[in-house]
């Protein structure tokens, strides 16, 4: 819970706050995690190399540029995986919103908080299920030069429709909003490429972390 609240914080531009701040937000971080707790579902898919980029064969999805070849580079098998806190949060949003602003702001650091906090949780679910394997680091449509447009592909997938209510919206928006979906490869060799950082992100122009000198950290 604590390290969901450092998040909230820094995401809020409050990295390290205490007192009052720090107790309000723990206290949503503890709510959160009684009423929209994330949920995931991942697949696997056998990866394949062609000249335009990085196959996943089960799944019928071509990734395309760099990003998916350098962090795919030495692995056979990649997961593909999707997070959500679920539609509950973006209602208690809506609600907070209407009400109170300043705290439906702080309630959204919290829920971006704690879906990172359950796609840490579902590395670990897909490391014990492969002793003796490397993950890669995951990452996202978006990031990189890796095209928002794998979006419904990816849900289709996982059919994270039927089993977590998530969908891409015609701009590719996910619904619900705090949803994340990425790529993990799964190596027999410990992964060398961290393409982690603002400069491979394609968000860095727009980004208010950024803006103010931090980042998201991934």
């Amino acid at each position: 819970m604590a390290t969901v609240v450092d998040e909230a914080l820094r995401y809020l531009g409050a990295a390290g706050a205490g007192g009052q701040l720090r107790q309000d937000m723990a206290e949503l971080a503890e709510m959160l995690g009684e009423t929209c707790a994330p949920r995931h579902v991942y697949r696997e898919a056998t990866v394949r190399r062609k000249a335009e980029g990085v196959w996943l064969e089960e799944a019928g999805l071509l990734l395309t540029g760099r990003t998916a070849a350098v962090m795919l580079e030495s692995s056979d098998r990649a997961a593909v995986l999707v997070c959500t806190l679920g539609a509950r949060f973006d209602a208690l949003l809506r609600q907070w919103q209407a009400r109170d602003m300043a705290r439906a702001v702080m309630l959204d650091a919290c829920g971006s908080a704690w879906v990172e906090a359950g796609c840490d949780a579902a590395e670990e679910t897909i490391r014990a299920a492969h002793p003796g394997l490397y993950l890669t680091d995951r990452f996202s449509p978006g990031y990189g030069d890796l095209p928002l447009e794998l979006q419904p592909g990816l849900l289709a997938f996982t059919d994270a429709g039927r089993r977590l209510g998530v969908t891409a919206s015609g701009s590719l928006l996910m619904n619900p909003v705090k949803t994340v979906t990425a790529v993990i490869g799964l190596s027999g060799t410990m992964q060398r490429a961290r393409i982690r950082g603002c400069e491979g992100c394609m968000m860095k122009a727009r980004c208010a972390l950024r803006k103010r000198g931090d980042s998201c950290g991934t």
